[in-house]
């Protein structure tokens, strides 16, 4: 029995020196442990909303719980299949064509010489930084019907001014140029940080064997990122069924002629919520978007598990 009770004080001593010894760790964690708790663990009691027909006179316990009908109405819409097919696809695109884009920023900056770098990193991360309010009267800009600058060309050569903003066919091609050119800076820098912890004697090795720049980057390089850039993709796909909303919204200037083309799950449940008022149906969307984005996250790194296991989240 004294056997027992020594061992039972000498695990909670060895616990409060432990406690002890990474208090100073625990205490800088707090901010972002707090922070943690507050933005994602308190407002989970609102996953009741999605299953009720939610009357603010009630609050969240007390509005008619409806069971499943909100995803009825929700899957029955056809403005919200528009919305998911569109939210799908265009992340797809960004997640293609942006990591493409950005690994060969990040190659390019790798062969540069250190005195010029810093001035192209800059240049790249700056976009990263303005707003989409700005971008989008940039992007007016060019593309007003009577004072923009391609219509306006168009014009002096006698040709008929397009009506951007009425035209859903040419913004799939626009948003996709904006968000890679806001967007590519950002990863670049991630990718070349990786890049620069590479050890160079694979590519004096490389040279000495007689290989070019290009067969020093496809074997050496981009196998030393590759790492990086799967864990990227994984998270960025499981943030695919959610849309940009500066983009989406601001960019094709809110446009009703657009939805066709610019709708987005995001700008659906906002339209829900200003124009309605209905948050049963909003929530609806955001758990909806949830559990998508969490199958996805599954399925992607069940691939990446089949085929290299190392490189896998989990």
């Amino acid at each position: 029995m004294r056997l027992e009770k020594r061992n039972v004080l000498g695990r909670r001593n060895a616990g409060i020196r432990r406690f002890r010894k990474n208090l100073p760790l625990l205490l800088i964690a707090l901010p972002a442990i707090i922070y943690l708790f507050v933005f994602n663990y308190i407002p989970l009691y609102g996953l009741v909303l999605p299953f009720k027909n939610y009357q603010y006179s009630k609050g969240f316990f007390g509005s008619e719980w409806v069971g499943l009908e909100n995803f009825k109405i929700l899957l029955n819409n056809k403005q919200v299949l528009i919305a998911t097919r569109n939210t799908f696809f265009y992340n797809l695109t960004f997640i293609i064509v942006g990591t493409c884009v950005a690994v060969v920023l990040a190659l390019m900056l790798y062969e540069m010489t250190s005195r010029f770098v810093k001035v192209y990193q800059t240049m790249l991360l700056l976009p990263h930084f303005i707003s989409w309010v700005i971008v989008a009267y940039v992007a007016l800009v060019f593309l007003d019907m009577d004072a923009g600058l391609f219509n306006g060309v168009r014009k002096l050569f006698g040709a008929e001014p397009i009506l951007w903003y009425n035209s859903p066919k040419y913004w799939p091609p626009l948003i996709v140029i904006f968000n890679v050119w806001k967007s590519m800076g950002f990863s670049a820098i991630m990718y070349y940080a990786s890049l620069m912890g590479v050890d160079q004697e694979l590519f004096e090795a490389a040279k000495i064997d007689g290989a070019g720049k290009l067969k020093q980057m496809w074997h050496i390089a981009i196998p030393s990122i590759k790492p990086l850039i799967i864990t990227l993709t994984i998270l960025n796909i499981g943030k695919i069924f959610y849309g940009d909303f500066g983009l989406f919204y601001n960019l094709p200037q809110n446009s009703p002629l657009l939805y066709s083309a610019t709708d987005v799950i995001d700008t659906y449940v906002y339209r829900t919520l200003t124009v309605l008022g209905d948050m049963g149906i909003s929530s609806a969307v955001g758990f909806y978007q949830s559990v998508l984005g969490f199958i996805l996250v599954l399925l992607t790194n069940w691939v990446v598990n089949r085929i290299d296991s190392d490189n896998a989240l989990f």
